[in-house]
């Protein structure tokens, strides 16, 4: 497909000009392909055969802006640590606009592409480093089924850019049916802008969530369609050990997706109140956290909305009622979760208390959050001489073996109350309990090996987290526990 087929557009565009800012991309010197994700291209309609083409690398470097696309800064607000920020926005991202995809329009937009008015000084751009963990971890999403924003490629130059070294310069193309936050919907509350606010509500409901636009009062299903969606995003991703890193209201988005991967992190050894932010002194976003967080977040935003809500003749209890249902969502949410992790097919009124008590081992232990629930499926409803130890992989896991011997007795009386065989469950729980993760020491060596001009990891390590419940025997290594000196991996924001 040449690039003057594909059908870029951006309504965002059509919006007033208070909610964003045209501007061209700034070239990228030298660009050069470091990566590209064929499942996000084909999702996007672009053909994978076309990647390696010096038009392609124009285009995703934002050195040759597509027919049809109409660069854009958005600007938004937010909540950062916990304390209002103020205006925010793309500070190093522009829209280029959307593309008509397979399933909806997608977005398209460049992260990494210079300066804009929402910069606040700095200087616009991404760095290699950054922009792998980004790519990856987008991906990686994808592939557990976790909603998620997309990353079609990776652009790379030699142009220095100063953090806390000197490094260098790279564009990670990012893809979603749109990047709304709710620090999008935050601005325009904080600046008394109402008219604004509904035009931005009424663009949302209209685009992603038409069904809403029947409702007695559609802004209030609005909080109401986010608060489930956000409570669904987050079980999920305490389900397997995600770590956001910097949930600030202006990093949440309102189509329930991830969005924003920063100092992000996957559990290795489990720790309620393991933080991956560096710069996170508080650990206001620890493991532990996040679901109090959002729900924080989600209060933000109704706040945000309570001027549309009271146009239709609501009331702030009207919104606390919708917000208080988070709670319940969540729980409903985060147990099933754990009872798939667990192979149990029916709920029972042990269940919490059998996680409790599992979590709680965990914790103490330090246990290998990913391989210990991997290697559950090994453990059969009766134990038997035959064949070996079928527990024996989660007990090396643990320090404490008279801990998981008792926990492991009441857990295949649970598992005996159960309908399916044994074979049954192993392959229900290996479907969602992955094998494969983005752990931190796995992307650190990408990154090392980019640095010095080797992208070939980044690419094994991308088809591998492409499919991270399948066994892959050729890849065992990805699997492993993680060396000695991943403990020593600091990530912050400028990650």
């Amino acid at each position: 497909m040449a690039w003057r087929e594909l059908r870029f557009d951006n309504s965002y565009a059509r919006l007033p000009a208070a909610f964003h800012t045209r501007l061209a991309p700034a070239p990228l010197p030298a660009p050069r392909l470091v990566a590209v994700s064929r499942p996000a291209l084909e999702l996007a309609g672009i053909d994978p055969a076309r990647a390696g083409t010096p038009e392609f690398v124009d285009v995703f470097a934002g050195n040759r802006v597509p027919l049809g696309a109409d660069p854009l800064a958005a600007v938004y607000s937010g909540h950062q640590f916990g304390v209002w920020a103020g205006q925010l926005g793309d500070g190093r991202a522009l829209l280029l606009g959307e593309l008509a995809a397979r399933g909806g329009n997608q977005e398209i937009q460049l992260k990494g592409s210079g300066r804009t008015p929402y910069s606040r000084g700095a200087d616009g751009r991404a760095v290699l480093r950054s922009s792998i963990r980004e790519f990856l971890c987008s991906e990686a999403m994808a592939g557990l089924g976790i909603p998620t924003t997309r990353a079609l490629a990776i652009v790379a130059s030699d142009l220095p850019v100063v953090r806390e070294t000197v490094e260098t310069a790279a564009v990670v193309t990012r893809m979603a049916p749109s990047f709304l936050r709710f620090g999008s919907f935050e601005h325009f509350y904080a600046t008394g802008q109402v008219d604004e606010l509904r035009r931005l509500a009424d663009y949302l409901i209209a685009k992603f969530r038409p069904e809403l636009a029947g409702e007695p009062d559609p802004y209030l299903a609005l909080l109401g369609d986010v608060v489930r969606r956000t409570a669904a995003l987050v079980a999920r991703w305490q389900s397997v050990g995600f770590c956001h890193g910097v949930m600030n209201t202006d990093n949440m988005s309102v189509l329930g997706l991830t969005i924003d991967y920063g100092p992000f992190g996957f559990l290795d050894g489990f720790d309620f109140n393991h933080v991956c932010n560096h710069s996170d002194h508080a650990g206001r976003y620890s493991y532990a956290m996040q679901p109090r967080i959002a729900d924080w977040n989600c209060w933000c935003l109704g706040q945000a909305l309570m001027p549309l809500v009271a146009e239709r003749g609501g009331s702030p209890d009207d919104a606390k009622a919708v917000l208080g249902q988070w709670g319940t969502l969540f729980d409903e949410a985060l147990q099933a979760a754990l009872r798939d992790k667990l192979g149990l097919a029916q709920p029972d009124a042990g269940d919490a208390a059998l996680t409790d008590e599992l979590f709680g081992l965990l914790h103490a232990g330090r246990v290998d959050f990913t391989l210990f629930f991997r290697r559950l499926s090994s453990v059969r409803t009766a134990p038997t001489d035959q064949g070996g130890d079928d527990a024996a992989g989660c007990r090396d896991l643990v320090a404490d073996r008279a801990a998981f011997d008792a926990w492991l007795a009441r857990y295949r009386h649970r598992l005996a109350l159960e309908a399916r065989n044994d074979h049954e469950r192993a392959a229900a729980m290996n479907r969602v309990n992955p094998k494969y993760l983005l752990r931190n020491h796995l992307a650190e060596v990408a990154i090392r090996r980019a640095r010095e001009g080797d992208y070939g990891e980044v690419e094994r390590l991308l088809k591998v987290l492409e499919r991270p419940y399948d066994e892959q025997p050729e890849s065992e290594a990805y699997a492993a526990l993680p060396p000695d000196w991943a403990s020593g991996l600091q990530l912050s924001c400028s990650s």
